[in-house]
């Protein structure tokens, strides 16, 4: 099978589709024929050597296409079933993939459109359950941070997770103030969130529509504005950040990450939230695989509005 790999660290260009042997699901498993497979910032952090030192490294967590073999004890799905979902090992963005959590893909969606969905939605979803939950908060404090009629502030909320999360939290009932540039106000109010401008006086803006501040604050944009947002939310304990993991630890503010428990529940509740119009993903901008390097360009360049999916195959999959 094709597959994308890189043999040594650096820009873009050190990217290449090379061919490798064809994998096989084991216990529990599903492989797929990739049709799709989102394009994340951990691909290019990856590819700059910032994360895993070994080589050479396939790419890629999420996908989806068509199930084409099953492994032993898996009951729930069918050969030839539309699904997405995450990769056993990080090697999505290839024509063959073995899924260890999927999902049926909502009916109105394709594969480009489906392939948007698991990165940003886990990741909104277990930063949001972490702020439910209160991770951090005092005894008897629990539950504070995120339900309905509380208040969320999330910053950088109009890139994929952003807006993930800010769907989902409208969907548990919180009101939403989302911190983008300008130009993506209309765009946050059509998520059902209130927008306001990032930057100098950030907490005086949100303070204006929330005098007593927020109940819980989470970062997507790592921007370095974590003790504002630990004075709108009233402390550390109410804030998580995605994107900021030194200022986490100068702070005391919870970093989420991916390592320590992933929300693999949201893929099989996402579908009904994008059936009755309450969630959408955007895709931004679509490439072939062979493309690759000038996705991770597009992707570094930081503006992107909604997701970077590279198609695989013949992607252009009608919704069923």
């Amino acid at each position: 099978m094709k597959a994308a790999r890189f043999q040594q660290f650096g820009g873009p260009e050190v990217l290449e589709i090379v061919d490798l042997p064809d994998p096989h699901p084991g216990p529990g498993r599903i492989r797929i024929m990739v049709r799709a497979a989102g394009v994340n910032a951990s691909d290019w952090k990856k590819r700059g050597g910032l994360m895993d030192e070994e080589l050479p490294q396939t790419l890629g967590h999420e996908a989806a296409g068509i199930v084409d073999e099953l492994g032993d004890g898996v009951t729930d799905v069918a050969v030839g079933d539309r699904v997405f979902g995450f990769s056993a090992e990080p090697a999505a963005q290839a024509e063959l993939v073995v899924l260890a959590h999927y999902a049926p893909i909502p009916p109105s969606l394709d594969f480009t459109g489906a392939a948007a969905l698991p990165a940003a939605v886990e990741t909104a979803t277990r930063a949001l359950d972490q702020l439910a939950a209160g991770e951090g908060s005092p005894p008897g404090d629990h539950g504070r941070g995120l339900g309905k009629d509380s208040i969320l502030l999330v910053n950088g909320a109009s890139g994929s997770v952003g807006s993930a999360a800010v769907q989902l939290a409208v969907a548990r009932g919180a009101r939403v103030i989302g911190t983008a540039s300008p130009a993506n106000h209309a765009y946050l109010r059509s998520l059902g969130a209130e927008p306001v401008a990032y930057g100098e006086g950030l907490a005086e803006r949100v303070r204006a529509l929330a005098p007593d501040g927020v109940d819980a604050a989470l970062d997507v944009a790592g921007s370095g504005v974590l003790p504002e947002l630990i004075g709108l939310a009233g402390g550390a304990e109410h804030v998580v950040t995605i994107a900021d993991f030194a200022g986490a630890a100068e702070h005391g503010v919870t970093f989420s990450r991916g390592d320590t428990g992933r929300a693999v529940h949201a893929l099989a509740g996402i579908g009904e939230l994008v059936e009755s119009g309450r969630f959408a993903l955007p895709v931004a901008q679509t490439f072939p695989l062979a493309e690759i390097a000038e996705a991770h360009r597009v992707g570094e360049s930081g503006h992107v509005r909604g997701k970077l999916v590279l198609v695989i195959g013949s992607a252009s999959g009608e919704p069923e």
